[in-house]
């Protein structure tokens, strides 16, 4: 038996990794209490994911547990032992709208959490990849303070700049800028990651996402950007864009995408404690006016926004990944998700959804 833990398990990048590795073989023990409900609402609840993997993946098996209840996370582990040979680590509290809100829960959530299960596995299964799930906010504001040029319906990085062709890379200081909370209790735990992979020799690595987006996203205002704005765009509900003339430029990479990543890694593990920027890159990013218009082609009706001047702490003007450095350790790796594709695949994902409820 060979088991892959994959906490998040019914969130958009945890439901889409149990079914890859549940389709390679792998026993997939899932972890998720469905805080999302308690964090954003009913409309963000993922109970429906767990039933569907369920209902799919007759070797899934779930567990709903705080990962920082550290007793109940070594349990988990200790049963599995020596059998687990991947952690994939993607439960979160996900915003930085929220962590402003509840500073305490956001860092032991992403934090505390992270490290309860960095030393369960320490413990018993040594041996195992650990995926961690991180995000460009580990950066701060640093991106905005790049030389950025106005164009017609986006901010975009001036030609001369190293960052123009391919993206914001590994290089990036996390250093002498402002992070949202998220971004803290997020970097604190990235550096945790890499820790272990240094110090103790496990072989970790975190993956710096910008927006992780697909069909499987259950967004909300505050949390997932293109599920969001499709579903408002769908239900014709109103939508906000918050500053920077809504041109601020976003790096979309679908959930299959980055969970074929994962899994190139936990298979052949790089080096200990691994970075890698992670996202659509030059191939998959809009601003928010692009993706309006986006959704606005795919529903085939105006959507109904406005536009506030005062823009979210936190987010970034302009956010590109350069995924050269992962494509350089794993040729075999490449996009299989353009934005078009994406779009359509949350869109017409969301209309089923919406139809099954209303039924």
């Amino acid at each position: 038996m060979t088991v892959a833990i994959i906490t998040g398990s019914t969130g958009l990048v945890g439901a889409e990794a149990s079914r890859c590795y549940a389709a390679k073989g792998f026993k997939v023990v899932g972890i998720d209490n469905d805080m999302r409900k308690s964090f954003f609402g009913e409309d963000a609840s993922t109970q429906w994911a767990r039933q569907e993997l369920e209902a799919a993946l007759p070797d899934y098996l779930h567990y709903s547990i705080d990962i920082r209840d550290q007793s109940a996370i070594d349990q988990v582990f200790a049963r599995y032992g020596s059998a687990i040979t991947v952690v994939i680590h993607t439960a979160a509290q996900p915003s930085h709208d929220w962590a402003a809100t509840d500073p305490a829960t956001d860092f032991t959530v992403n934090a505390n959490g992270t490290l309860s299960l960095l030393e369960a596995c320490r413990a018993h299964a040594p041996n195992a990849s650990f995926v961690y799930c991180s995000t460009n906010k580990v950066y701060g504001d640093t991106p905005n303070d790049l030389p950025l040029v106005e164009q017609e319906t986006r901010w975009e990085m001036a030609d001369t700049h190293p960052y123009a062709q391919h993206g914001i890379d590994e290089t990036m200081s996390l250093d002498q800028t402002r992070h949202s909370l998220f971004g803290v209790s997020k970097a604190a735990a990235d550096l945790m990651v890499q820790e272990y992979g240094r110090y103790f020799g496990m072989q970790t690595a975190c993956f710096r996402a910008g927006c992780v987006t697909g069909a499987g996203h259950s967004g909300v205002q505050l949390h997932g950007f293109l599920s969001y704005l499709m579903r408002c765009a769908i239900m014709n509900s109103p939508y906000t864009v918050f500053g920077y003339k809504g041109k601020q430029v976003r790096d979309n990479i679908h959930a299959h995408d980055l969970v074929n990543a994962f899994w190139h890694f936990s298979q052949k593990p790089s080096r200990p404690g691994a970075v890698y920027n992670i996202g659509g890159g030059r191939l998959a990013n809009c601003s928010m006016l692009e993706a309006i218009k986006a959704c606005e082609q795919l529903t085939e009706r105006p959507m109904n926004w406005d536009y506030s001047d005062e823009n979210r702490i936190g987010d970034h003007i302009w956010w590109i990944s350069d995924v050269r450095q992962f494509q350089s350790d794993y040729p075999a790796w490449h996009h299989q998700y353009d934005l078009p594709t994406t779009l359509r695949d949350i869109h017409d994902a969301l209309r089923e959804r919406l139809a099954g409820q209303a039924a």
